[in-house]
């Protein structure tokens, strides 16, 4: 709005605070409206919570590849979940999470 690009200002305030150089009032204030400040995992945390509604659903988590779910290609997430586990790049909290949920790692071709 009036010629400011908000994407890139708020990308501005998530470095500032990053790097502890934003000012605690305005961090207080965008807290108060909801900033999500760390956007890749809020993602994850909302395709893990798809995923775990896969597998209530279905009674497993083999989710196929094509498969979507609230307009998220839960199966193209869930296959790059397993390609960051076998590249050693997936978080292990997060692997531990996907175990806990019976995630099968290598499918059969």
């Amino acid at each position: 709005e009036d010629d400011i690009k908000l994407g890139a200002w708020l990308n501005t305030q998530r470095q500032q605070k990053k790097k502890g150089k934003l000012d605690r009032n305005n961090e207080k204030r965008l807290d108060d409206v909801g900033v999500v400040w760390d956007v890749l995992s809020e993602q994850w945390e909302k395709n893990y919570g798809l995923l775990v509604k896969f597998q209530q659903k279905e009674g497993h988590s083999n989710v196929p590849h094509r498969y979507i779910e609230d307009d998220i290609k839960l199966g193209i997430w869930l296959d790059t979940q397993r390609q960051l586990k076998k590249k050693g790049k997936l978080d292990q909290s997060n692997e531990k999470r996907l175990d806990e949920i019976g995630v099968v790692w290598k499918l059969n071709s």
